[in-house]
């Protein structure tokens, strides 16, 4: 490579940090976008199932695209997106917010594919930007709209140009994604041999039976392609699921339902409404993120099934805590999402850590790819969940003698 490894892990920390940052701040903007009335898994779901789709047929057609054009395509429906979400009309935003997730999901097979060529350095660097990005994001959301007062729409407008940074991949050396065409292998019956004989095959019955035998080899290669993906199931994508169905459920269902009178004592200097709340919630996480993605050369994680147990532990504990408002301080519930927080990330960076040291390097691409559709998959369970769990939370607060959850 003509960058050294420390060129390298910055390009991939600041594509994993764009590519994740308008998901994060969509996700603290939802209190704005809907309103105290309508569940924030509104958002959630608008934010994520377009992603999960993406990722779900990513390993059938992404392998014909060049990484150029991805790149491209990323930068525009980022920018596009971005700028409908900060319109201010919730049909607008949520058109938005699809594009901004498109371009999520997209961007996310694109650089964890990227990460088989330029190795570890990368996926280290690409895990703790995408950790960064959930600070980041968050944090100058609280910044501009909890502190400074900066409106809702000023806000998220600002955030529409760092898609702009994609155009850093053309600094790369691109020379060894050319020398490394092992894993670039078609899914769907498209080697060159197959469409030389298609495409060259004279206008007679010879060519029927050529097109015959193709659309034989794509059946063949399609149910292969899910035959790679059961494999995947046990030792990555279910323990990945469960450990993002738990944290997403307590994000985006419980955490808008974990509120305190504002005017009792002890309360942090900023919180002056009760979305802010929710927002202080939402940077906690993500800087419990950012630490674990940043450490994972440091603290290595191989039993992945022990951290999505422990983030089913938090989700119990916070739905307790919503139910039966055992401590009346917010002190201790922003500690444990910050311990939430690191949990997620923990298991997002040492999942695809796993699959660079246990995979066979020809497999290697394809996995990393298709192990992404994991989190989105708990994601979007959790969005679903969520419609229902946060509504009948605030209704049991409300029958309880407090009706904060309704409140601004």
């Amino acid at each position: 490579m003509g960058y050294p490894r420390s060129h390298v892990y910055l390009f991939f920390w600041i594509f994993g940090l764009i590519n994740n940052v308008l998901y994060v701040v969509i996700l603290s903007a939802a209190a704005d976008i809907v309103g105290p009335k309508l569940p924030k898994s509104l958002v959630l779901l608008a934010d994520i199932l377009p992603a999960f789709i993406v990722k779900l047929i990513a390993p059938f057609f992404m392998h014909r695209l060049s990484y150029s054009r991805r790149i491209v395509s990323l930068i525009v429906l980022s920018c596009v997106g971005m700028f409908l979400v900060s319109y201010g009309k919730l049909s607008v935003c949520l058109v938005g917010i699809v594009l901004a997730s498109i371009s999520s999901g997209f961007g996310e097979v694109t650089f964890l594919q990227l990460t088989h060529y330029y190795k570890e350095v990368a996926l280290n660097g690409w895990s703790s930007g995408t950790g960064g990005a959930g600070l980041f994001g968050s944090g100058i959301y609280m910044l501009f709209t909890s502190i400074l007062n900066i409106p809702v729409s000023i806000s998220l407008l600002c955030f529409s140009v760092l898609p702009l940074g994609f155009l850093l991949y053309y600094k790369l050396d691109q020379s060894s994604q050319e020398m490394d065409p092992s894993s670039a292998a078609p899914f769907l019956g498209d080697t060159q041999e197959e469409i030389d004989a298609l495409v060259l095959a004279p206008p007679s019955s010879t060519s029927a039976v050529v097109k015959e035998d193709l659309l034989v080899d794509m059946k063949g290669n399609f149910f292969e392609t899910c035959s790679r993906l059961k494999e995947l199931i046990v030792p990555y994508m279910l323990p990945l699921t469960t450990v993002y169905l738990f944290e997403y459920l307590i994000n985006q269902a419980v955490a808008p339902t974990l509120l305190f009178p504002l005017d009792q004592k002890r309360m942090p200097f900023f919180f002056h409404r009760y979305r802010d709340i929710y927002v202080t919630y939402g940077t906690l996480y993500q800087l419990g993120v950012f630490v674990s993605r940043s450490t994972a050369h440091l603290i290595r994680m191989k039993k992945l099934y022990l951290l999505s147990s422990l983030q089913g532990l938090n989700f119990i504990l916070v739905c307790l805590q919503s139910l039966l408002y055992i401590v009346s301080s917010p002190w201790p519930i922003m500690l444990l999402v910050f311990y939430e927080g690191f949990l997620g990330g923990a298991a997002y960076v040492n999942t695809f850590l796993n699959v660079l040291a246990d995979e066979a390097p020809e497999k290697r691409e394809f996995t990393l790819g298709t192990v992404s559709i994991a989190d989105s998959f708990g994601v979007l369970i959790a969005a679903l969940i969520g419609l229902k769990l946060e509504p009948t939370l605030c209704s049991h607060q409300v029958a309880d003698g407090r009706p904060w959850c309704t409140m601004e």
